[in-house]
């Protein structure tokens, strides 16, 4: 692991810092990993109450993407985020290839062309 090492860092840190007991470290890094533990418990519990109650696209439910946007796909969206006005966007499932065109005419409305190859 020694390429990932930030060896700047570890200097600097040691250079500014005086050495802590053994005993006081350990202490330390327990109640770290006990507020860590609490942290990730309460973001799991959170994720799950919000699928089950039915907010998992937190965007759709609080309405800030239009039914148009949830019917693109993939690569429309992407198309539209780059800003690409006349993209080929080719799908690869398994031994079948498809391509289809999204044409992008200024007013945010694409038209898409199916060809399948």
């Amino acid at each position: 692991m020694a390429l990932f090492r930030f060896q700047w860092l570890r200097r600097l840190v040691r250079r500014h810092s005086s050495p802590i007991p053994v005993d006081t470290a350990g202490q330390w890094k327990l109640r770290l990993s006990v507020v860590y533990m609490l942290v990730a418990w309460n973001a799991f519990g959170f994720v799950g109450y919000m699928m089950y109650t039915g907010k998992t696209d937190w965007a759709k439910y609080y309405g800030l993407i239009s039914e148009e946007e949830l019917n693109m796909k993939p690569g429309q969206q992407w198309a539209k985020t780059l800003g690409i006005k006349d993209a080929t966007v080719y799908s690869v499932s398994g031994f079948n290839v498809s391509s289809y065109e999204v044409h992008d005419e200024g007013d945010d409305k694409e038209q898409i062309s199916n060809i399948n190859t």
